[in-house]
């Protein structure tokens, strides 16, 4: 037993070690550190919700070297960051398929600090299911979950599979319990969409949202399940909301067929594949339901 656990040991080190040697670590708020995968040469990709600032950026590189790095663009999203740096060149060589990963099989997350160099974490993948939506709107397929305790310095870090291999990058940020590995797949098209465009492009409705409660005999009048909605306050002219003749007051009850109980159910209809589709949009309007057909737009500032 004791060989084995020793065997055990030693294969964790040296996955470790090789993760380690793309993963940095990302100094960008006045105290503290997060980590960093080197993607791809001269390519970092970190968790946006730990980066503090968008200049004055530094990396601790797997050498020690400490280098500039600029922020390419942010999706909080995602919790996705991605920067440049040019003396970031030793990038991750396999990548493991989220996928194939099983309830159970062993994860380790490896993260950098400036003082300590590596760090690591081991646990094991408690969940995965081909997609679901985190609570920002984004869609994670797959959806890895991660019973495993992750330090603010190891948040950004990389999520390693039993063969060594990266299969993500880890944050804490959309997980009650444990953690969260980003997929390669969705850090590749993002990472992509960044490094084009600056920034991720967002569908859009142009109207200013309030959260309302609708009361129940209004909500048994029309069969609406939910017990909330979404109540417009601002439509800005020619925009989509505008052209398909809502206007203040207007309440919104569903989206593509969704129903809206929370301001995050509209976000999460107006990803970038939802652009320039005409979606119906129910609302009711003097105790009345009614529908219409709205074309989403895009816009890059996350307006509604």
């Amino acid at each position: 037993m004791s060989s084995q656990l020793i065997e055990l040991s030693n294969a964790l080190a040296q996955a470790t070690d090789r993760a380690a040697a793309t993963v940095v670590a990302v100094h960008a708020e006045p105290r503290g550190s997060s980590s960093g995968v080197v993607w791809r040469p001269g390519i970092i990709v970190t968790s946006e919700h730990a980066l503090r600032r968008d200049e004055e950026i530094q990396v601790t590189l797997p050498d020690g070297r400490v280098a500039a790095a600029a922020l390419a663009g942010r999706d909080p999203s995602t919790d996705l960051a991605v920067l440049k740096c040019a003396e970031a060149i030793t990038a991750v060589k396999e990548f493991g398929e989220a996928a194939t990963i099983r309830p159970g099989s062993l994860a380790l997350v490896v993260g950098r600090t400036r003082a300590s160099g590596p760090v690591a974490a081991l646990g094991v993948v408690s969940l995965v299911t081909a997609e679901r939506k985190t609570w920002t709107g984004a869609s994670l397929a797959p959806y890895v979950r991660l019973d495993v305790a992750v330090q603010p310095t190891a948040a950004g870090g990389a999520s390693v599979d039993a063969q060594g291999r990266t299969f993500g990058i880890v944050t804490p940020r959309f997980g009650r319990f444990g953690a969260i590995a980003i997929p390669a797949s969705t850090i590749n098209t993002v990472a992509d969409t960044l490094l084009q465009e600056g920034r991720i492009p967002r569908g859009y409705l142009g109207v200013g949202l309030q959260p309302v409660r609708l009361p129940d005999s209004l909500r048994q009048s029309l069969h609406l399940e939910e017990k909330t909605a979404a109540i417009v306050l601002e439509v800005e002219p020619n925009s989509p909301a505008h052209t398909a003749g809502l206007v203040i007051g207007d309440i919104i009850v569903s989206l593509s067929g969704n129903g809206i109980a929370r301001l995050e159910d509209i976000h999460s209809q107006l990803q970038g594949t939802a652009i320039g589709k005409s979606v119906p949009l129910g609302f009711v309007r003097g105790g009345t339901l009614k529908e219409t057909t709205v074309t989403v737009g895009k816009h890059n500032h996350g307006a509604k």
